[in-house]
């Protein structure tokens, strides 16, 4: 039996906590940040380095891959070694292997090295949520993950136009070397404000169940990231997913009813907790299609640089920022469902509206609707998750978060690759129909007579089959959204579960 050591205050009795929360607001945004100034330097990075499209890839696969393995252990490892601890080394880890990708020489080595900052970066997310539990009074709990959930926002909004000038002005390697000091600042002020938290003594390691909780996200991530390039009938494909079910099925079957699993399934009969989870998988599959189409929109077809696309998709980041606080801050009053209720009635409709996209819309238009669909998304994200983490017991926090986590990324990755399979059959299927219209004794192409001129034609017919190809993968992508309208509804406020108080005696 697993015995609990060192004495920790209750959270309502730590000093410094806001300061703390810093710490852990700025270890989570350096994460984040570091991930969208990479999206957007493949481009570079393929000519600097030699390499192709394909094989660059990996850089972001790669880092996904290990943060997918490595999330399962977040609750374990934060038990037994202390979350204050863990979370300084997962920081270390990740700026590490930053510092490291600063250096490469090859795609190869870059690769390595991205993988070796997943190793760290991946866990970041779900620790800080759950030392937020530990740190943090209940009543407070809104308040503090909204000012958190401003990181997970932002970052993504200022990497394009931040990565765009380093790319243009300066030098690739700055991608990587600008999140280094951030890093050090929070690993320095996690070590000088963070508090240790409880440590779990005797606590087994559940190879079994992270084997096959490795095995199973492992494999799936990597078949949902590749299935569009490979084919999803594909032989490798088909395997991988076939693996990636076995190994699920196999981990449920050996997770069921042990002491202490590394994945506890018992979580999902809290149905909050499973509620929370469900609605945050299908905001995840919508939001993160604009997120991925958005920037092909701007930079394809309207020919905006990276820098200005960064600059139009600000306002959206300010307004999520904005609300975060907001929204915590009245979910500590009102709870969970008004506010939910509101931001995915905003987020649904201005998706859908996304669909009168074309090659002549407006950027002012386009900058109104991205606004108000981020103030939809600061209004929802946070009281949804937050909720299902308010039901669960204070113990299982840790496991939650690290479940809840893993679990959103493989939805975000699934909504990526299948907005990405639509669009391209959309824009395919737009091109030929448009193309059957245009014939050569059509009017259309009486007035492009020339070889140039039909160039021409044939790229305008390319633009314009790309804007409606991704014009139907917007309107696709808010489905998932209006989908979580009903289970809004079902979340009911309730007294989250007051916390334990910890073992008043210090470990000798």
């Amino acid at each position: 039996m697993a015995e609990t050591s060192a004495t920790i205050q209750p959270p309502q009795e730590q000093q410094g906590q806001w300061l703390a929360l810093i710490a852990i607001i700025l270890g989570a945004f350096v994460a984040i940040l570091n991930n969208s100034l990479i999206n957007v330097a493949l481009p570079k990075l393929v000519n600097t380095l030699s390499s192709t499209t394909d094989r660059m890839q990996w850089v972001l696969t790669g880092y996904m891959l290990a943060s997918g393995v490595i999330i399962p252990i977040s609750g374990y490892m934060g038990d037994r070694l202390g979350y204050k601890k863990f979370f300084t080394i997962a920081l270390s880890i990740f700026t590490v292997g930053s510092a490291l990708c600063a250096t490469a020489w090859s795609d190869t080595s870059l690769i390595f090295f991205r993988i070796v900052a997943g190793l760290g970066g991946g866990v970041i997310m779900p620790l800080s949520m759950a030392i937020i539990y530990k740190i943090i009074p209940r009543h407070q709990i809104g308040m503090a993950l909204g000012i958190w959930g401003i990181s997970a926002m932002v970052a993504p909004a200022i990497g394009p136009t931040l990565s765009g000038y380093l790319i243009q002005y300066y030098s690739w390697r700055l991608l990587f070397i600008v999140s280094i000091p951030v890093s050090l600042l929070a690993i320095l002020m996690v070590l000088l404000l963070l508090k240790e938290t409880e440590i779990v003594k005797g606590k087994k390691f559940d190879f079994a169940g992270f084997f096959l909780s490795a095995t199973s996200a492992g494999t799936l991530l990597y078949a949902l990231s590749n299935g569009q390039k490979d084919g999803w009938t594909s032989f490798e494909i088909v395997s991988l997913l076939y693996i990636s079910v076995s190994a699920l099925v196999l981990l449920f079957y050996v997770e069921t009813g042990k002491e202490d699993p590394i994945i506890d399934f018992s979580l999902f009969k809290n149905i909050q907790f499973t509620l929370s989870v469900l609605a945050g998988c299908l905001i995840m599959i919508g939001m993160y299609g604009g997120v991925f189409l958005t920037p092909i929109y701007l930079q394809n077809i309207q020919d905006m640089s990276t820098i200005d696309t960064g600059l139009l998709l600000m306002p959206q980041a300010i307004a999520m920022a904005i609300m975060m606080p907001i929204a915590g801050r009245l979910f500590d009053k009102i709870g969970a469902m008004p506010l939910a209720l509101v931001g995915l009635t905003l987020l649904s409709i201005m998706t859908y509206q996304l669909h009168q996209l074309t090659t002549i819309t407006s950027q002012n238009w386009l900058k109104y609707i991205l606004m108000v669909r981020g103030i939809g998304i600061g209004l929802c994200m946070m009281p949804i998750s937050t909720a299902g983490m308010n039901a669960v017991h204070p113990h299982q926090v840790a496991k939650a978060s690290a479940q809840s986590n893993l679990i959103r990324q493989v939805a975000a990755s699934f909504g990526i690759a299948i907005l990405t399979m639509i669009m391209q059959d959309q824009t395919q299927l737009h091109a030929e129909q448009i193309r059957e219209t245009v014939t050569l004794h059509s009017v259309a192409a009486q007035l492009f007579p020339t070889p140039a001129a039909m160039a021409q034609l044939t790229g305008i017919i390319t633009l314009e089959s790309l804007a409606r190809g991704i014009a139907d993968a917007f309107e696709l992508s808010s489905i998932p959204l209006f989908l979580a309208i009903p289970i809004a509804f079902l979340f009911r406020r309730r007294k989250p579960h007051m916390p334990i108080q910890p073992n008043k005696q210090s470990a000798s």
